[in-house]
């Protein structure tokens, strides 16, 4: 007979299973229902609304998972005393992977979850943007725009880069960081020399 710890760790098994199912159905398909996730995650619909009791819950329990991932790259680069612009090509580096398998959320962010995931990504947005002003403050980016508006630019380009890549595979984490540089005001020599130092 299985223990209560045994079985907990089937049901996050399940769970965790439902969640990567669901980050690659939706990456294809942003309108795929709880059904077609059921279907690929090999379950019945009852045990994915077991799980979640709405799509909304879906949608927050994946945002809250990237926003972790990606926040801790942040904090991480933050924390170091580099030069703004060095720390942001860092981040993208690090980021690519992250911001590739979470692509789905910029579709789902300007749709009916908007606010839902506008608000989880409040934090991560607010770390973004005191980057930016860092980098704006000692002229290394661009100051035409809010540091808030422009980074939201700049970070936004690497999730589009993401989505497009999908396709061919062509482009990757090095033209992501170059343009999201760009758009911060980073010299394009300067940029492509801080992305070519990224391992």
């Amino acid at each position: 007979m299985p223990t209560e710890s045994s079985r907990v760790r089937s049901m996050n098994e399940t769970r965790d299973r439902i969640l990567d199912v669901a980050l690659d159905l939706l990456g294809e398909n942003p309108d795929a229902g709880m059904g077609d996730i059921a279907s690929a995650a090999g379950v019945v619909r009852r045990t994915v609304y077991g799980h979640f009791p709405s799509r909304l819950d879906l949608i927050r329990t994946l945002t809250e998972r990237a926003v972790t991932e990606m926040t801790a790259v942040l904090t991480e680069v933050n924390a170091s005393d580099a030069e703004a612009d060095a720390a942001w090509a860092e981040f993208i580096a690090r980021l690519w992977p992250v911001a590739h398998r979470y692509r789905v959320l910029l579709a789902l962010r300007r749709g009916e979850y908007s606010e839902a995931i506008h608000s989880l990504l409040g934090p991560l947005d607010e770390l973004l943007a005191d980057l930016v002003k860092r980098g704006q403050d000692t002229d290394v980016f661009a100051q035409h725009l809010p540091a808030g508006t422009l980074s939201q630019i700049a970070y936004g380009v690497v999730f589009a880069i993401a989505d497009s890549d999908l396709s061919n595979g062509t482009l990757g984490a090095r033209p992501a960081a170059i343009t999201s540089l760009l758009m911060l005001g980073v010299p394009e020599t300067r940029a492509t020399a801080l992305v070519s130092n990224q391992p």
